[in-house]
């Protein structure tokens, strides 16, 4: 007699407690990090972001960490560097 096996599509779902600091309510001597994800021009939108911060909103200084590729997450040791060198860090996107 066959056996058929049959699989379910429905995944399980994990929640991790995590709670975001809220956002500062002012920029000015602040660090700001960036991760580039390597898409075309994320470069250049960063800095000249970066530029702006620093110009309008008082920013003490622009970090940037580029991953490997967009595809996969920032290794940890990244993320860890980032969380001591600044106060506020964006992950984006360019095309």
């Amino acid at each position: 007699m066959s056996r058929i096996r049959v699989l379910s599509p429905i995944g399980e779902v994990r929640r991790e407690a995590f709670a975001a600091p809220p956002l500062p309510a002012d920029l000015a001597g602040l660090t700001v990090g960036f991760i580039d994800n390597t898409k075309h021009n994320f470069d250049r939108l960063a800095d000249e972001i970066g530029a702006l911060l620093r110009e309008r909103h008082g920013v003490k200084a622009v970090v940037r960490r580029r991953k490997a590729n967009a595809a996969v997450p920032a290794p940890p040791e990244t993320l860890v560097e980032l969380a001591k060198q600044c106060d506020v860090v964006f992950a984006g996107s360019g095309d």
